[in-house]
C-alpha cells in the first residue's frame, strides 16, 4: 500500500470523527464532487460537501472502520471497507477516490450495502 490513499483515509477518519468543516474541506478540491451513494444527488464544492456531510454526520466514536486497498495510484484510490456502528449496523463499502496531484479528492463515491 502506498502512502497516497492511506494518508487520505487517515484524514477522512479524522474528519469523520471531528465533523469539523476545516477537516472536511481539507480532503477535497474546491470543485470536488462527493457521491454519498451512487444513485443519490452528489454534493459539490466545499460548501456543498460540508453541508451534506454535516446533515448526514455520525457522532464521534459511533463507528469502527477497517479497510484494505484495491487500487492505489497517484490519481485513483479504490478501497474495500467495513463500517461497523455501535447500533450493530454493519456496512460493506467500496470507495472510489479520484485525486488531484496534491492528494485531495476531486471525486468521491461511496458504494455501500448494509449487511443483513
Amino acid at each position: 500500500m502506498t502512502e497516497g490513499i492511506a494518508a487520505w483515509i487517515d484524514r477522512y477518519r479524522r474528519a469523520w470523527e471531528s465533523n469539523e468543516p476545516d477537516d472536511i474541506r481539507a480532503l477535497f478540491t474546491e470543485d470536488a464532487i462527493y457521491h454519498p451513494a451512487p444513485a443519490e444527488e452528489p454534493w459539490t464544492g466545499h460548501d456543498g460537501i460540508v453541508e451534506g456531510w454535516l446533515r448526514a454526520k455520525d457522532e464521534p466514536g459511533d463507528t469502527t472502520f477497517t479497510w484494505s486497498p484495491v487500487v492505489d495510484t497517484p490519481e485513483l484510490g479504490i478501497v474495500r471497507a467495513v463500517s461497523t456502528y455501535r447500533s450493530g449496523n454493519v456496512y460493506d463499502n467500496l470507495w472510489v477516490v479520484e485525486r488531484a496531484p496534491d492528494g485531495r479528492a476531486t471525486d468521491f463515491t461511496d458504494w455501500w450495502v448494509e449487511r443483513p
